[in-house]
């Protein structure tokens, strides 16, 4: 089968090999109540509350929002205003620890019985896409459309990540557990465990695992990238086209992290919700580079001198991967449940535009097909038809054509400010 466009990159995992090491309990944490795609959540604690590992200290009516849990034991100082680097604002709750880490009487594992038993946990533990997406876990497992194949994102395909590689190499067992936790949960009669070959020892590992299971197939995906696109792995471990304005689960597919996937088999054993977060600490301006396990709501200033960072030769920190990640506006910002890395970098060549040149570079390495220089033509003089026609929403802002561009033109970027112009159904 015919894989679909892609770049190649150079890749730095300079972790891969770097067991998880664990952070110590901060003096305090910032938690923000919104960490996810959704509503934000509403406190459920106030000032001078006492709270524990676990406990429960927002959540929100709405049906697309995941709970939110203090992963401290400590008291509550304060309830501020918070901004993420998207610009949204949500309250967060700022917990001074005790150094204890008492355990709440909430954290029991969940009595999952059946389908509508195991969603309802789901959402109890936070759960959210661990790859960075941040999509409630609880509503991917709701589709309304039978599910027959279940992806397993496994790919990490940008360049400096190794977080999730850490998570197949230390806890396999609870990758294949929370497997098959959701394929007998949901009736999905066959797993797809995507890795991309630069990664062959957990390729074996996992092959070796699988062996007498013959629900589970190991597929090894080229390493190029946006391997890890939803659609794009849907399209690569098993040919279906996840068509404009479809969900995957339209074509019978559900894609979870492989993270995640572990992160459920976790919960439903022990009960403990989604409080701590593994990041791959990388780039130039650090001493260290490390996989860093801390509770959410630690700063990121605390895990970049944790790893030997040279803080004021940082020029560009960015959270996640170069390719699709976020610059941070602000160092001290708390990890949340979508962080999966820091790069700080002491150098940021940000080089000018120059006129299109039409090389058609753009285009070839699109892997949905798209044409972006097309598309930076009809935003600029705001042409929705002909955006429709260029199908722009397809775009699921890899990078790939911004990469390429021997003219340095910010196509990814003029692309989401396209599909801003386009309504939503």
């Amino acid at each position: 089968m015919k894989k679909l466009n892609g770049i190649r990159l150079d890749h730095h995992k300079n972790t891969e090999n770097c067991q998880t090491v664990r952070f110590p309990v901060p003096a305090t944490v910032r938690i923000p109540m919104s960490m996810t795609m959704g509503a934000p959540c509403q406190p459920l604690v106030k000032v001078g509350d006492e709270v524990k590992v676990g406990q429960k200290i927002g959540d929100s009516e709405a049906a697309f929002s995941a709970p939110v849990h203090s992963g401290v034991s400590g008291k509550v100082r304060a309830i501020t205003d918070y901004r993420n680097a998207m610009g949204t604002v949500s309250k967060m709750i700022e917990i001074d620890t005790d150094g204890l880490q008492t355990v709440s009487e909430e954290v029991k594992p969940p009595e999952v019985t059946d389908r509508e038993s195991f969603i309802k946990a789901v959402r109890e533990s936070g759960a959210c896409g661990l790859g960075g997406a941040g999509f409630p876990t609880h509503i991917k497992l709701n589709p309304k459309t039978p599910i027959d194949t279940l992806i397993i994102n496994a790919a990490e395909c940008e360049p400096y990540i190794t977080a999730d590689y850490r998570e197949m190499m230390e806890h396999p067992d609870d990758i294949i557990g929370g497997i098959k936790l959701v394929k007998e949960m949901l009736n999905i009669r066959m797993c797809k465990l995507a890795i991309e070959a630069n990664k062959p020892e957990a390729i074996r590992n996992f092959t070796a695992m699988a062996d007498n299971d013959d629900t589970i197939d190991i597929i090894t995906l080229p390493s190029s990238y946006p391997q890890g696109a939803e659609k794009v792995i849907i399209y690569n471990s098993t040919g279906r086209i996840v068509k404009e304005g479809e969900l995957p689960s339209d074509e019978g597919v559900i894609v979870m992290n492989v993270s995640t996937a572990a992160f459920l088999y976790r919960y439903v054993h022990t009960g403990m919700p989604l409080v701590e977060r593994r990041l791959t600490v990388d780039g130039n301006a650090v001493g260290e580079p490390k996989n860093v396990a801390a509770v959410i709501g630690t700063s990121f200033r605390e895990i970049l001198e944790f790893c030997k960072t040279d803080i004021d030769s940082v020029k560009k920190l960015i959270a996640g991967g170069p390719m699709m990640g976020m610059s941070v506006p602000d160092i001290d910002m708390p990890v949340v449940k979508t962080s999966n890395a820091l790069l700080a970098c002491k150098t940021f060549d940000e080089r000018e535009p120059s006129a299109c040149i039409r090389c058609g570079r753009c285009v070839r390495v699109c892997p949905l097909g798209l044409m972006p220089a097309e598309i930076d033509r009809a935003y600029k003089i705001k042409n929705v038809e002909e955006l429709k026609q260029l199908k722009v929403t397809l775009c699921m802002n890899c990078g790939s054509c911004t990469y390429v561009c021997p003219a340095n033109r910010r196509l990814a970027e003029t692309n989401q400010l396209a599909k801003m112009l386009i309504p939503r159904k």
